[in-house]
Order: C-alpha cells, then structure tokens, then sequence
C-alpha cells in the first residue's frame, strides 16, 4: 500500500498506480486523455521554454497532463474520478486540468 511499515510514512504514488489501486479492475474509462497544453503566447521561464518543460514531463510520466480523468467503478458503484499527479509539474492546474475537471463534472452529471 506504499506505506512505510515502520514509520507510517505515505509513499508517493502515481496518478495511474492510485487509479489502479481505487477503481475496480477492468472498468477504467479514461476521458479526454489526448487534451494537451499549448502555449499560445509562447511563455518563457528563464530555464526552458513552457513547451520543453511540457514535453519532458510529458516523457518522464507517460502523461499528457497533471491530472487523468475518467470513470470507473469503485466496489461496483460507477465513479467519476479526476486523480493529481505530483510528478507532472508538481501537480500544477493550468487550462487543461481545469478543463479536464470541469469535463468530467459535467460527464458525471450526465451519466453517472
């Protein structure tokens, strides 16, 4: 359970290892998945350009956002579930995530 046994410490854990460990086995439906940032005003940190910091975490991760976003079903009681993930900036809401949020609220009161 990525706990430490000894101390009680919570180990970090992705987004996909925490869907995995919530949602029942082969009812995972993610939702809009391909939504990526862009960089329409092409914002410059001093380290890197905002796309190069996007497509390597995008590389480090697997991910194409901080947050993944789907539904499922959680000991056979459908969900929707949005779940952060640290390792993709820090777990930072930009457009996207708010967007992807936003989706899957209004999916949820549609369907679910």
């Amino acid at each position: 359970m990525n706990i430490c046994e000894q101390c009680g410490y919570h180990l970090k854990i992705s987004s996909s290892d925490k869907i995995e460990l919530l949602i029942d086995a082969g009812t995972w439906d993610p939702i809009d998945e391909d939504m990526v940032s862009l960089d329409p005003i092409e914002f410059h940190s001093e380290e890197e350009p905002y796309k190069d910091r996007i497509d390597s975490y995008q590389r480090k991760t697997g991910l194409t956002e901080a947050v993944q976003t789907g539904i499922g079903q959680l000991n056979g009681i459908p969900v929707a579930i949005g779940v952060m993930d640290f390792q993709f900036m820090g777990g930072s809401m930009g457009f996207v995530v708010g967007e992807k949020i936003n989706r899957l609220i209004e999916h949820a009161d549609n369907q679910i």
